[in-house]
């Protein structure tokens, strides 16, 4: 053996020929087994086509009401029935599974293929997909469509000797038997685990594990972007209130009219933007710009005509077009249309009732303004007092109370005295 290693070691391979050959023979004996098919996957696999089939019909039928109201209804199993045919072709009949049973990462096991026989795309036979499209879309879609149409002619109601009465006896006794074959083949599926359902037990299509060597990972990216939806939806709730969106929607509003105003203008031909009234003097002998309601009587409260449905439409369009409302029409009767109760003089010189403007100043100050803009002349208003009736009180102003807004933005209501003393 020292002289010549080479010669041993060849004959040592040559000995253990024998029983090398005798190990592999039994190692060919020894078929591997397929790896378990876990039940809850396959149940999962079920569920998760019927949510995918509900999430894809919700738009459609919502756009289907916003055109006719009754139109998500009337059509709802006609649209089912699309929308599980398109799944059905676009996953079973060209991969060899659905789309819940592909994040299962299983798959129906394909058949050894035979000369003369028609195939999918997916390798599957031909018949069997089309008798197993029909057994589980088309079958449905039909029930569906006689028990509802049973139901709306009242065929259970009918007699028992009436047609329509035994049909429906023929349909309750075939449900019945189908779902008592269901169970039983539930039960073989708990047991088992080979074939989930009663068609596919018929047509003999098993799902089975897409590759050989799989391990059950749970996914967690869908909890995870539901944990992260619910806390921004969470963190929504708790800022929008401390949000003052009306007054976001108030700037918006004014900066669109701003800009609709402008436009309009431009248009017309004017130079500037800004819709001045024609040299019209204020109380104080300054100009004034022209409000939306400029040309109010006097005698009538600009807020409460604002209020009213009939001048909104003319108001918001003086907005636009920059020309003041016409003045309103007064009654038969020589009453104003809108007559000022308890007026007050706000500090630009015009009145308005004294329930309206505290709560459009009130209004102002919660929305962080410097004051309110006056409807008649645009002048923010910060103060205002009751105004004086003279033919009453014969021009003493010692019963007079107003209320102004403070260097801190608060509202405050003043006394006589004090209001006399401001004077």
């Amino acid at each position: 053996m020292a002289s010549n290693p080479g010669a041993f070691w060849q004959q040592a391979w040559i000995d253990a020929q024998p029983t090398l050959e005798a190990v592999e023979k039994r190692l060919a004996t020894i078929t591997q087994g397929l790896p378990r098919v876990i039940r809850l996957g396959q149940l999962d696999a079920e569920l998760l086509d019927q949510e995918l089939t509900t999430l894809l019909k919700q738009p459609i039928s919502t756009s289907l009401s916003n055109i006719k109201s009754t139109w998500a209804a009337q059509y709802d199993l006609e649209l089912s029935l699309l929308i599980q045919t398109l799944l059905y072709k676009y996953s079973v009949w060209d991969t060899g599974a659905t789309y819940g049973a592909k994040l299962q990462d299983l798959t129906f096991e394909r058949p050894p293929k035979r000369p003369g026989t028609s195939y999918a795309p997916s390798g599957l036979r031909r018949k069997t997909l089309l008798l197993h499209a029909t057994l589980t879309i088309l079958v449905p879609y039909l029930h569906s469509k006689l028990r509802a149409h049973a139901l709306s002619y009242s065929w259970p109601d009918a007699p028992r000797s009436d047609f329509r009465r035994q049909s429906w006896d023929i349909v309750t006794r075939l449900e019945t038997f189908h779902a008592t074959f269901g169970l039983l083949g539930f039960l073989l599926f708990l047991s088992n685990g080979k074939y989930r359902s009663l068609t596919d037990r018929f047509l003999g299509l098993k799902l089975i594990p897409a590759r050989k060597n799989v391990s059950r990972n749970v996914n967690y990216e869908f909890m995870n972007r539901q944990m992260v939806w619910h806390a921004f939806t969470e963190f929504l709730l708790f800022i929008l209130p401390l949000i003052n969106t009306r007054l976001f929607r108030r700037w918006v509003t004014q900066y669109l009219v701003a800009i609709k105003a402008y436009v309009s203008l431009k248009t017309r031909g004017f130079a500037s933007a800004s819709a001045y009234s024609t040299s019209k003097a204020g109380i104080d002998g300054r100009s004034k710009l022209a409000g939306k309601f400029a040309s109010l009587p006097e005698d009538c409260c600009a807020i409460c005509a604002e209020d009213s449905s009939s001048p909104t439409t003319s108001a918001s369009s003086a907005v636009q077009t920059g020309v003041s409302v016409p003045p309103l029409s007064l009654s038969t009767d020589g009453v104003p249309t809108f007559p000022i109760a308890i007026p007050y003089r706000t500090s630009c010189g015009h009145e308005y009732c004294y329930s309206c403007l505290t709560v459009r100043m009130l209004r102002a100050h919660e929305d962080g303004d410097p004051g309110w803009e006056c409807l008649r002349c645009k002048e923010i208003i910060k103060s205002a007092f009751r105004a004086e009736i003279e033919a009453e009180e014969g021009g003493d102003d010692s019963g007079r109370t107003s209320f102004e807004s403070n260097l801190d933005g608060s509202v405050v209501v003043v006394g006589p005295s004090s209001a006399s003393e401001k004077r």
